[in-house]
């Protein structure tokens, strides 16, 4: 779906469509280049059979602190996208103008940034303009979670 994100010509905001390299997962990345969300990377993102959405990404050592972890900076980021990418595999948000109202983290554990990250989002409730979501900030298989979260995003109001 395309929004005019400038007032002039429609133009889609997100890249989202079946990864080609890999199977099971779609791609989501914002569409130019120059905004925030590229400074983080590549995103994949895939509905779990459970109808939690999983986004992967992978931290370079530009995301990380003077201590080689992480950044927790970086990790918010990652979050914040994240949302929006799960709300959009539910066919929830398609695009642009919705925002983050509030942002809860708990940070538990340092991230490493030599290894892949993944973010497992459920929605807990919709209403008429509000999505509710909650996760997990994963890293490694069966390695305990370095964040937790929850937030809530008001959805666009819909083109009369």
């Amino acid at each position: 779906m395309s929004e005019a994100g400038d007032g002039g010509a429609a133009a889609p905001f997100f890249i989202h469509h079946p990864d080609p390299d890999t199977p099971g997962w779609h791609v989501w990345e914002l569409s130019d280049p120059t905004r925030f969300n590229a400074s983080l990377g590549r995103f994949r993102v895939r509905m779990e059979p459970d109808g939690r959405v999983r986004v992967r990404t992978r931290p370079e050592h530009r995301h990380s602190n003077v201590a080689g972890a992480l950044h927790g900076g970086a990790l918010l980021g990652y979050i914040d996208i994240a949302l929006f990418a799960a709300a959009r595999m539910h066919g929830i948000v398609e695009a642009g103008k919705a925002v983050t109202l509030d942002l809860s983290v708990q940070f538990i554990a340092p991230g490493a940034v030599d290894a892949p990250l993944d973010l497992v989002i459920e929605i807990l409730r919709e209403t008429g303009r509000l999505l509710f979501l909650r996760g997990l900030v994963e890293q490694g298989d069966g390695a305990a979670p370095i964040a937790g979260f929850s937030g809530t995003i008001r959805k666009p109001e819909r083109a009369r």
